[in-house]
């Protein structure tokens, strides 16, 4: 019996990189956010919310239909 630890397309990895790095980039964001409540310079932080808080949502609509992509090339496969 072979196993085989690398049996998921480049596509499907790249995938999951993307997805990876983007809920390290939302959970950074989540802790400068509370670090900025804590040392009281929260009126920065409500200002570039709004802003931060569009591209989050764009981003992740577009790594949920990349993700989606790969599994139905995936299954394909």
């Amino acid at each position: 019996m072979k196993i085989t630890t690398d049996d998921h397309s480049r596509f499907f990895r790249y995938a999951s990189k993307c997805l990876k790095y983007f809920l390290i980039v939302i959970f950074g964001f989540a802790i400068a956010y509370i670090m900025s409540l804590c040392f009281g310079i929260l009126h920065i932080a409500v200002m570039l919310l709004p802003l931060v808080g569009s591209w989050f949502w764009r981003v992740g609509v577009l790594l949920l239909c990349l993700l989606a992509m790969a599994v139905i090339v995936e299954s394909l496969r």
